[in-house]
C-alpha cells in the first residue's frame, strides 16, 4: 500500500470521528425516536412526553453542572448526595415559605460545592477523591437530619412546582430549559466560559497566563452544587416526600453519562451544552423505550454500558489527537 493511500485514509478517519463527536448524539437521538414511534405509536403522545420530561429534568440540571466541572478536567461525585441533603433540609423550613426554603437548599448546594472546589483548587486534592469524600459525608448528614423513614411534604407551593405545567410543559422542565440556556450563554459569551475552557485544556499554561485558576475552579464546583440542590428541590416537589436514603442515588453516574454521550471529553478543554441536553434526553428515552417493552433491567444496564463505552472511546480518540 502506498504512502499516499495511507496518508489519505488517516484524514478521512479523523473527519469521520470528528463528525461523530459533533453530531453523533443528535443522529442517535433522531434514530431512537423513529424506532420508538415505530414500536409504539403513542410514544409521542402528550401524556408520555410529560412523563419523560418529569424524569429528565433533575438529571439534566445535574448534568449541566457536571459538564462545567468536566470541562475543567474534573469530576463531581457529590451531586447525588447534595440532592439528598437539600431534600432533607427543605421540609424543615417550608413553614417559612417556599422562597426561604428554596434559598436555604441552594445555599447548602453552594457550600457543598465550595468545599469540594476548595479541596481541588487550594489543597490540590484529586477531584475524584475530594468529591467522593463529600459524597459519603453529605449523604450521611442527610440521613441524620431526615431519620430512617421518608417524610411526606404537603406544601402546595412546592408540589405545584414539582407537578404542575405551563403551556403543556412541566414547570420542572421549564426550570431545566432556563438553566441550559443560561449555561450556554455563559460558555459562549462570557470571559468566565473562555477561562473555564482554557483551564481544562491546560491548567499550567492557564496559570502562567495569569488566569484566576483557583477562583474559576471553585466557582465551577459551586455552580454544580447549586444545580444539584435545585434538582433536589424538584425531586421532592414531584415525589411529595423527602427521602435522602434513596433520592439522588446514582445521579452522579447519570449526569456523567449524559455529559460524555453528549460529546464533552473527560480530558477537559471543551463543554458541549446542547450536546449534554441531547445526551441526557437520549439516555432517558432509551431507558423508557426498553422499560416500556419489558426489557429486563439487566439487559438495559448492558446496553447503556455499551453506549457509554462507545462515547468514551470517541472522546479518547479526540484527546489522543
Amino acid at each position: 500500500m502506498s504512502a499516499t493511500t495511507v496518508s489519505g485514509r488517516l484524514p478521512q478517519k479523523a473527519r469521520v470521528l470528528k463528525d461523530i463527536q459533533n453530531y453523533g448524539v443528535y443522529l442517535a437521538l433522531v434514530v431512537l425516536i423513529v424506532v420508538a414511534v415505530a414500536l409504539n405509536t403513542s410514544f409521542l403522545s402528550a401524556s408520555n412526553l410529560r412523563v419523560q420530561l418529569f424524569q429528565l429534568s433533575p438529571t439534566l440540571l445535574v448534568a449541566l453542572g457536571m459538564a462545567l466541572v468536566i470541562g475543567t478536567e474534573g469530576i463531581d461525585l457529590s451531586v447525588g448526595a447534595t440532592i439528598a441533603l437539600s431534600a432533607a433540609v427543605l421540609p424543615l423550613y417550608l413553614g417559612y415559605g417556599l422562597g426561604a426554603a428554596l434559598a436555604l437548599a441552594l445555599l447548602i448546594g453552594a457550600v457543598a460545592g465550595a468545599i469540594g472546589g476548595s479541596m481541588v483548587a487550594f489543597a490540590r486534592v484529586q477531584p475524584i477523591v475530594a468529591t467522593l469524600s463529600l459524597m459519603i459525608g453529605l449523604r450521611g448528614v442527610a440521613e441524620l437530619i431526615n431519620g430512617d423513614a421518608a417524610k411526606p411534604v404537603t406544601a402546595q407551593s412546592l408540589l405545584s412546582l414539582g407537578g404542575n405545567s405551563a403551556a403543556g410543559v412541566p414547570w420542572m422542565a421549564w426550570v431545566a430549559i432556563v438553566a441550559a440556556a443560561v449555561v450556554a450563554v455563559v460558555m459562549r459569551r462570557t470571559t468566565f466560559g473562555r477561562q473555564l475552557v482554557a483551564i481544562g485544556d491546560n491548567r499550567q499554561a492557564a496559570r502562567l497566563a495569569g488566569l484566576p485558576v483557583r477562583r474559576v475552579l471553585v466557582t465551577v464546583y459551586v455552580i454544580s452544587g447549586i444545580l444539584a440542590a435545585l434538582a433536589g428541590v424538584l425531586v421532592v416537589g414531584h415525589g411529595a416526600e423527602a427521602d435522602p436514603a434513596n433520592q439522588g442515588l446514582n445521579m452522579e453516574l447519570d449526569a456523567i453519562t449524559a455529559v460524555v454521550v453528549g460529546g464533552t471529553p473527560l480530558s477537559g478543554g471543551r463543554v458541549r451544552v446542547l450536546g449534554t441536553v441531547a445526551g441526557a434526553l437520549f439516555m432517558q428515552l432509551i431507558s423508557a423505550v426498553l422499560t416500556q417493552h419489558d426489557v429486563h433491567t439487566s439487559y438495559t444496564q448492558i446496553i447503556e454500558a455499551a453506549i457509554i463505552c462507545g462515547a468514551v472511546y470517541v472522546s479518547r480518540e479526540r484527546g489522543s489527537r
